[in-house]
């Protein structure tokens, strides 16, 4: 009996105190002072003038600051692309990153004729300076070939042998 008695003053208890705080909240409301955004681009009108010019159909592009030069990350026929422009809007290098299937059939036609067994697994595209090169990353069996391709010409750069496999 004299638990129940002390059960049921503890539970009136927590019940009042509960309620006390419920009810004491007192609604502040704080206001603040007001913000202005100003936006200072990153990037002069004529690098994106350029940029746009060159990639009319990029997307998402982000852009970022290298000593005096301005990098732009994006992606453009589902395959993601940087380029690397001067302060003049001069481009300097365009490299695009793509799955082996969509390597271009005239490099894939070079690669292959060097590299019957192998599966292309990556290329990475790049352009700079008048030059077209092209990395291949390539696979058979437990082998990993790198090759680079460039004027028509298919040089190995590197063969890995996988020993996990």
């Amino acid at each position: 009996m004299k638990s129940k008695s002390i059960f049921g003053i503890i539970a009136g208890l927590v019940v009042f105190f509960s309620m006390q705080f419920t009810f004491a909240q007192n609604m502040k409301v704080d206001t603040l002072k007001e913000v202005v955004i100003r936006s200072n681009s990153l990037v002069n009108a004529t690098v994106t003038n350029a940029f746009t010019k060159n990639f009319r159909d990029a997307i998402g592009p982000h852009w970022y600051k290298l000593d005096k030069n301005f990098l732009v990350k994006f992606i453009s026929e589902n395959q993601k692309n940087n380029a690397l422009y001067d302060k003049k809007g001069a481009q300097l290098y365009h490299i695009t990153y793509m799955r082996g299937h969509d390597l271009p059939a005239e490099i894939r036609g070079l690669v292959n004729n060097k590299y019957t067994d192998e599966m292309v697994l990556t290329a990475i595209h790049v352009e700079q300076d008048m030059r077209d090169i092209w990395v291949v990353n390539l696979k058979s069996g437990n082998e990993w070939v790198l090759a680079r391709v460039e004027d028509e010409q298919v040089d190995e750069i590197q063969r890995l042998t996988d020993t996990l496999e």
